[in-house]
């Protein structure tokens, strides 16, 4: 038998045998294990002299000494507080992770208790006869693996991050709900008709830059270019700043609004230094226009489907909207496609009373 340096082979009383492994490598600390298996014995030896010669080394007695909520709640005081976007969501998926996994050792901690937390979230319904979807579960699992991972990275508590291991629930395909003309014209009437009045100015910012909700009400006074006729986004949701140009009509209204530099252009009415929050206003507004099944999300998804059957490219479309990834504005490549047939076919019928 083959036993290479570094492994020692005891022979039991009852026929077998254990190995054990011992590692020494200059300016570390020696480090030891038994097994059962010599082929088990080799690999982790290869292994974890490739961890140490890299720096990646966690002695298992870290990883023994600290629970899931120990991880969490260090990621909550030191990591979280650098989030300036979807914060909250993390926060709640940070909280929901220790009440499933926060009683675990990190040592006890693999992908197949974690698989089992993530089939509890999808069987669970957030309203009656609603299950949770797969994306929101896909987002807590992105959040737990963040976790992991830094503990990996920079504390140094791990030596891998199992939920790399965890099949994320399919999510179905991106979601592309936009206004026809005539609603369009129905909810614009609706958000004039809107007790609060800056709904429709809000709705117009949205429809014709492509924000999103949170980056419209989340503007303040410093954030309004006059000289250049654009709002100017900072941190936004994928890290990266923007310019939403304002239209003749939003540019307008802006001009005769007294804003200060620190102030938001939409405060809430009981709290200026919080945004207005104009949930029960819009589900009002897209009642009275007999919307169905919109939400205000979708007016994203109206300004990039016009913009598409007006022949903007995909990438162009991709800029507007702040997506880093052409794949997520692709979705409405079908939209170009359809409004190009209905113009062959317009061509075709002309062609056809011509001859």
């Amino acid at each position: 038998m083959n036993i290479p340096p570094g492994i020692d082979r005891f022979p039991l009383q009852d026929g077998t045998c254990h190995y054990r492994v011992r590692i020494r490598i200059k300016g570390h600390k020696p480090v030891s294990k038994n097994f059962k298996s010599l082929t088990h014995a080799k690999r982790w030896k290869r292994v974890t002299e490739g961890q140490i010669e890299k720096g990646l080394y966690v002695s298992f007695s870290k990883a023994d000494q600290y629970t899931v909520a120990n991880a969490l709640r260090r990621y909550r005081k030191e990591i979280l507080p650098l989030k300036t976007n979807d914060g909250d969501n993390v926060a709640r998926h940070i909280d929901r992770w220790e009440k499933e996994l926060g009683h675990l050792k990190l040592s006890r901690l693999n992908q197949s208790v974690i698989a089992e937390a993530r089939d509890r979230m999808l069987s669970e319904e957030i309203r009656p006869g609603i299950l949770r979807s797969n994306s929101t579960v896909s987002r807590y699992l992105a959040s737990l693996s963040h976790v992991l991972s830094t503990a990996v990275r920079e504390w140094q508590w791990i030596n891998e991050n199992p939920c790399l291991k965890v099949r994320k629930p399919k999510s179905p395909p991106g979601r592309v709900r936009y206004l026809s003309r005539e609603e369009l014209s129905k909810i614009i009437d609706a958000c004039k008709r809107s007790q609060n009045e800056d709904l429709c100015l809000i709705f117009l910012i949205a429809l014709t830059t492509g924000a999103r909700k949170s980056e419209i009400l989340g503007l303040k006074g410093k954030d309004i270019d006059l000289e250049n006729r654009v709002f100017l986004l900072f941190d936004t949701k994928n890290g990266d700043n923007r310019v939403l140009p304002m239209s003749d009509q939003v540019f307008e209204i802006m001009q005769h609004r007294s804003v200060e530099e620190s102030g938001f252009i939409f405060p809430s009415p009981t709290d200026p230094n919080q945004p207005v929050c104009i949930r029960s206003a819009w589900e009002l507004a897209v009642e009275r226009a007999g919307l169905q099944d919109f939400r205000f999300h979708d007016i994203r998804h109206t300004t990039a489907s016009y913009l598409t059957m007006d022949g903007t490219s995909t990438r162009e479309v991709a800029e507007v909207l702040g997506h880093k990834s052409l794949q997520t504005t692709k979705r409405y490549s079908h939209l170009a496609n359809a409004h190009k047939r209905k113009l062959v076919n317009r061509m075709e019928g002309l062609i056809r009373e011509k001859s």
